[in-house]
C-alpha cells in the first residue's frame, strides 16, 4: 500500500535526520501496552515509532485529538492512514471518549499516550492529565510503559515548522500498573517520578 510506503520512508528519512537512539528499548513487549511520554514536539510519535523494534512498531498507535486531527486533508491522512491513530471525541454527549482506546487495547494493539495532554517546554513536564489513571485502572492487566524523549524540543520547537538536524535519544524505562485501590493522586505521581527518571541529566 501506499500509505505503508510513505510511512517507511518519513521513519527512514527522521532516523537519518536526527539519529535516533533507543535506550534500553522493551524488545520483549509481547502484549499490548501503553506508552506514556513526554510531549515537545510534532516529532514525538515519528521519533518513538523509529525506536521501536519493527514487530512492536507495526502494531502500535498514537492516541491523539479529533478536533486538530481531522481539521484538513493532509492532517486527517497523516492520522488515519501513516499512524493509524485512536482518535479521542471530547464533545459527543454520553460518550466515553476513552472508549476507542480500549477497543484498540483489548484488539492487542499498543498506544502512545502523551499524559501531559498538550506540549510541553521541554525540560519539566507539565501536570499530567487524569486520562492514564482511568486507562490504567480500567485494564489493569496491561502495561504502562514510560518513555522520554530528549531533545525532540530543540529538533522541532513548539511554533517551528521546519526541524533542525540534533540527535535524538528515546529512554525506555521499566513498565509499571496500576494497582487495585490505588487512588489517580498517588497513580500519577507514581507515572510522573517514573518519567522524570529517565530525562538524562
Amino acid at each position: 500500500m501506499i500509505s505503508r510506503v510513505l510511512e517507511r520512508l518519513l521513519l527512514g528519512f527522521v532516523r537519518l535526520y536526527c539519529g535516533v537512539q533507543a535506550k534500553c528499548p522493551v524488545a520483549n513487549q509481547t502484549g499490548p501496552c501503553v506508552y506514556v511520554v513526554n510531549h515537545t514536539s510534532h516529532l514525538d510519535v515519528v521519533l518513538l515509532l523509529c525506536a521501536l523494534p519493527a514487530p512492536l512498531r507495526d502494531r502500535t498507535r498514537p492516541v491523539a485529538d479529533a478536533d486538530y486531527w481531522t481539521s484538513g486533508f493532509l492532517r486527517r491522512y497523516l492520522i488515519h492512514s501513516i499512524f493509524r491513530g485512536v482518535l479521542l471525541e471530547r464533545d459527543r454527549s454520553g460518550f466515553n471518549p476513552l472508549e476507542p482506546v480500549a477497543d484498540a487495547l483489548g484488539r492487542g494493539d499498543s498506544l502512545i499516550l502523551f499524559p501531559e495532554g498538550t506540549r510541553g517546554p521541554g525540560e519539566l513536564l507539565l501536570p499530567l492529565k487524569p486520562g492514564i489513571y482511568y486507562i490504567a485502572r480500567r485494564s489493569p492487566q496491561v502495561d504502562i510503559v514510560p518513555l522520554w524523549i530528549d531533545n525532540a524540543y530543540r529538533i522541532l520547537p513548539k511554533g517551528s515548522t521546519i526541524p533542525v538536524p540534533l540527535l535524538c535519544s528515546v529512554h525506555f524505562g521499566t513498565p509499571l500498573r496500576w494497582k487495585p485501590g490505588q487512588q489517580e493522586e498517588n497513580f500519577l505521581a507514581e507515572v510522573r517520578a517514573a518519567l522524570e527518571s529517565l530525562q538524562p541529566k
